[in-house]
């Protein structure tokens, strides 16, 4: 039972702002101890964790992965209402939130965990940057149109050196978004595999990499061209990079935690909903199983 809940709205949205008072005025009726910020960072919602049970992020996918970043800290579950237009990671609509809320409190849901990544940057001996990430690490080569050398190296083994605008470093959960724009495949959620992707690889290895569950991703900028790539984490512009640096990424030891309403199968269908919007639907199970659930698995 959710006793305590912050709502927390999106700042560049601001019909968001009513949702959130109309949410939390809701929960208040159910007698549910409520906090909520229309607009907010980090610093200000941190010190509400404390204690709190759930949060419920207004917003696109965006507000879910600031939200599930932020609280990955204190191992707070994340519900989304999606304002936004894909909506990926959110699990209920502007229009159906309050249903939604209901069979939220009833009891009727599931907690989906998802891995992250932990990002450090090390200029010579020195660590001058640490980060997690529940997308992606990206490397690219900020306002300059032209490419830059990426020294790879997987376990401590030099893998291959990428030519190319940049290098996508994703989680499962990443693998739907910038990664999958750029040709990689699609992890299901649930895997703990790291996704290693060339963006416009010019005369270097061209193909994604699925590494196996541990592994350590380190890449080197390399000095030969004098270009600085910046640094982006879930899409946020972060630091700079100087020739030499050395980007490692690995599984963090903490994870995001989504409230679902959905079957635990949703993955797919929810993915395919939003790519082919006009693709017409199917019966919701397959023969197969519909046959298997009346007379049990087939023997031979």
């Amino acid at each position: 039972m959710f006793k305590r809940i912050g709502v927390l709205g999106h700042p560049h949205r601001p019909m968001t702002g009513e949702v959130c008072a109309e949410v939390s005025r809701h929960l208040r009726q159910q007698g549910i101890e409520t906090w909520c910020h229309p607009v907010w960072d980090s610093a200000l919602v941190k010190p509400e964790l404390m204690g709190t049970d759930l949060i419920i992020a207004i917003g696109g996918d965006g507000s879910m992965l600031r939200a599930a970043r932020m609280a990955s800290h204190r191992d707070v579950p994340v519900f989304g209402i999606n304002a936004g237009h894909l909506g990926f990671l959110t699990e209920a609509g502007l229009d159906e939130w309050d249903r939604a809320l209901r069979i939220l409190l009833s009891g009727a849901y599931w907690i989906e965990t998802r891995m992250m990544i932990h990002c450090e940057v090390w200029r010579g001996e020195n660590p001058v940057f640490a980060d997690d990430a529940l997308n992606d690490v990206v490397i690219g080569r900020g306002a300059l149109a032209r490419s830059i050398l990426i020294e790879t190296y997987i376990d401590g083994g030099w893998t291959t050196t990428y030519n190319a605008d940049g290098v996508i470093i994703a989680t499962p959960t990443g693998s739907t978004a910038y990664a999958l724009a750029v040709g990689g495949p699609i992890l299901p959620p649930e895997l703990k595999n790291i996704l290693v992707i060339p963006v416009a690889p010019h005369l270097s290895l061209d193909r994604p990499l699925v590494l196996s569950e541990g592994a350590v991703v380190e890449a080197v900028i390399s000095p030969e061209l004098g270009v600085e790539p910046v640094l982006t984490i879930d899409g946020e512009n972060i630091t700079s990079l100087q020739p030499g640096d050395a980007v490692v990424v690995q599984n963090s030891p903490l994870i995001s935690r989504f409230v679902r309403l959905r079957e635990r199968n949703y993955f797919y269908r929810s993915l395919l909903d939003r790519m082919e919007p006009r693709s017409p639907t199917r019966q919701e199970r397959s023969p197969y199983h519909a046959r298997a659930g009346k007379r049990g698995v087939p023997r031979t």
